[in-house]
């Protein structure tokens, strides 16, 4: 796209085996703090680091994950966006859902930087990273009784898609900063976001995007400096957190341009997810859903309510003060709307709002 980290030194060494029957050890400690940092020695040396192995018709590679503390019932995995991105501007996390005893999963999908990264361009395919999704499932034992997806950007599209064809395995869906069609997102962008830039600044974008020159630095400069700053994360560059400067360091353009393509203005070229759209099949999602939706985002706050009453049991969330990382720029009303929800889900309250 600099947080305290003195959370993670408590709970870098808490972890499980999946195979393990860790719910009856959660069970036996009184304290639910206890139980959530209570560690496990068969992956304690990593600090609940594991390299989980996936299969793709190109061949077998590792992914990235890491476990945050232990829940038998409340356990989220973090789809990140990009495509290509990193787990990294997710570790805000660790300032909330640790002391909400809420087990957490990082995961580098395929591609990104602290997995495997493949050269072979047929692998960035939203049907192969879905299946990929459900292999890391698997490997973690997470299952329709304690499973919570959480997906931002791109990681919201493969989040819908996952729950597409395997809803049965979720207790939860949360999709964040993610509207269900490439092409209203692209018409957002080009009719509601795009005028409200300087004039001047949009002539010289699109002179840029006309010649296809996106690598050129001072199209870079002018879509940082006037478009991310107001509809990415609402902070001066200079005031970037760390996490974020690090995911965007790390992005890797391979997969990012093949399925976004190389405009920083919407999705253009030949990216693969152009046309994608599942706003006719949202309605076949029926565990509970939470989408998340930010008053100056990249993706359109009123679709993203929309998806809220399409699914059949839905709750928006509106994060008045962000765009499109609003974990960052309106973190608090963002991680209150997103703890209540996994809780309201866990404890049986869940309504739709």
């Amino acid at each position: 796209m600099k947080i305290k980290r003195s959370l993670i030194i408590l709970v870098t060494v808490l972890c499980f085996n999946c195979k393990d029957n860790h719910s009856h050890d959660y069970d036996e400690v009184h304290s639910p703090i206890e139980a959530y940092l209570m560690p496990n020695p068969n992956d304690q040396f990593l600090g609940g680091i594991r390299m989980i192995p996936i299969s793709t018709p190109k061949g077998d590679f590792k992914v990235w994950t890491k476990r945050v503390g232990q829940n038998p019932t409340m356990k989220v995995l973090l789809l990140h966006g990009g495509p290509g991105m990193t787990h990294e501007i997710y570790e805000c996390f660790d300032g909330y859902f640790p002391q909400e005893n809420i087990e957490y999963y990082y995961y580098d999908q395929l591609g990104s930087y602290y997995s495997d990264q493949p050269k072979d361009l047929s692998l960035w395919d939203l049907d192969r990273f879905v299946e990929e999704v459900e292999q890391v499932r698997i490997a973690l034992g997470l299952n329709k009784d304690n499973f919570y997806l959480y997906g931002q950007s791109w990681g919201g599209i493969l989040g819908m898609q996952y729950a597409l064809k395997y809803q049965d395995n979720l207790k939860g869906l949360i999709i964040s900063n993610m509207v269900a069609s490439i092409p209203e997102y692209q018409k957002y962008s080009d009719e509601v976001l795009a005028p409200k830039l300087d004039p001047e600044v949009l002539k010289e974008i699109m002179s840029y995007e006309e010649k296809e020159d996106y690598g050129n630095e001072r199209y870079l400069d002018l879509i940082v400096n006037n478009y991310y700053t107001e509809h990415v994360i609402r902070m001066p560059v200079d005031e970037w957190p760390d996490p974020v400067n690090r995911g965007f360091k790390h992005l890797n353009p391979d997969v990012y341009v093949t399925m976004q393509g190389p405009s920083e203005f919407g999705i253009k070229g030949d990216a693969t997810l152009k046309n994608w759209d599942v706003t006719k099949e949202l309605h076949t999602i029926t565990v509970p859903t939470l989408t998340i939706g930010a008053t100056h985002d990249t993706m359109d706050p009123e679709h993203m309510k929309w998806i809220s009453t399409e699914v059949k049991n839905g709750r928006f969330l509106l994060c008045p003060n962000g765009s499109h990382l609003s974990q960052f720029d309106d973190q608090k009303v963002f991680f209150e709307g997103l703890i209540d929800f996994i809780k309201d889900v866990d404890d049986g309250s869940f309504n739709q709002d």
